[in-house]
């Protein structure tokens, strides 16, 4: 088929739609398909549309849909389409969802928050992590925690900075944060944050590379989130063999497990202060930690992924 993949994020983004879209391009591609990219409408000729991101590609799902009624249109529901904008902005969102042949979430409880009349259309599709080319070599100096991701609201991404304050005098934690700042307030308040704690440091937006070297000097990473729709770089840490530390929201649970021990109430400081200076000083604690990742791991591996769209693919022929 040819495949008109739609993603709001342009071709030098780094944000996870883009990172989302290039991988699952990838994907159909070795599946034999033909696949273009574009950030908006496009799919004039093509068998098949998948766009990422329910409201913010709502106009090209809406031209594909009334052009192409009777050609699959995949639809990957975004964390913010699943949290925010299908209460904020519901009419564009749920018109996407109701054009939409299939559903796509990146995790599993991705079903609880959406209507249940859309259940029947939507597939959960993990999304895939290569494995790291070099072994993890966490600092002796420092007990080094990662953060990764853009500085936006949703992320709530100073939240660590924040919990590292509280660390005590004997403490040898150290924040990094990875990510462009979205908006000037964001940016200042880093460098704020900066100047005053010697815990923290942010290094800004960096490649995909660097982030695997942050991984790979890092004792654990921390993902703060208020919202999420099943984050990559989570996938990406339990591959590599970093031990997370989550915000407790489904976008997370949906990915490690209800039972994970690594999760703290969102928002809360002071609780991710006391789960920050368990995992410095508890041995036993960070080792489990690491060993309900390496449980998750097959999750996320390549093949699975691809099988995943293959069964997709195969179930939209049958039903066409």
């Amino acid at each position: 088929m040819k495949i008109s993949l739609v993603t709001p994020a342009g071709k030098q983004s780094r944000a996870g739609n883009r990172t989302t879209a290039a991988r699952w391009a990838r994907i159909l591609a070795d599946l034999g398909h033909r696949v273009t990219i574009s950030e908006a409408a496009g799919g004039e000729k093509a068998d098949m549309m998948v766009a990422v991101h329910a409201w913010r590609s709502a106009r090209s799902i809406r031209a594909f849909s009334e052009r192409h009624p009777d050609r699959p249109l995949v639809v990957l529901l975004a964390g913010t389409d699943i949290y925010r904008f299908q209460h904020s902005h519901p009419e564009e969102t749920l018109e996407s969802m109701e054009r939409a042949t299939m559903l796509v979430g990146l995790h599993d409880l991705v079903h609880r928050a959406i209507p249940s009349r859309f259940g029947g259309k939507l597939r959960v599709i993990y999304q895939s992590a290569l494995p790291p080319t070099a072994l993890r070599a966490p600092s002796s100096r420092r007990f080094q925690v990662c953060v990764a991701g853009h500085l936006r609201d949703e992320k709530d991404p100073l939240r660590a900075a924040f919990a590292a304050r509280l660390a005590p005098p004997e403490s040898r934690l150290r924040v990094v944060q990875l990510g462009q700042a979205h908006g000037e307030d964001w940016a200042r308040a880093a460098e704020t944050e900066m100047a005053s704690n010697p815990r923290y440091v942010w290094r800004g937006e960096v490649s995909g590379g660097e982030v695997r070297r942050q991984f790979a000097a890092s004792h654990a990473m921390v993902i703060s989130s208020v919202m999420e729709g099943g984050a990559n770089v989570v996938s990406e840490a339990v591959v590599a063999g970093l031990p997370v530390i989550a915000s407790r929201i489904d976008g997370n649970i949906g990915l490690l497990g209800k039972d994970y021990a690594g999760y703290y109430p969102a928002g809360d400081t002071g609780a991710l202060a006391v789960l920050l200076q368990r995992v410095e000083t508890d041995q036993d604690f960070l080792k489990l930690l690491s060993a309900q990742c390496r449980q998750r791991r097959p999750l996320f591996r390549r093949a699975r992924e691809q099988a995943a769209w293959r069964r997709l693919l195969a179930e939209l022929k049958r039903g066409s």
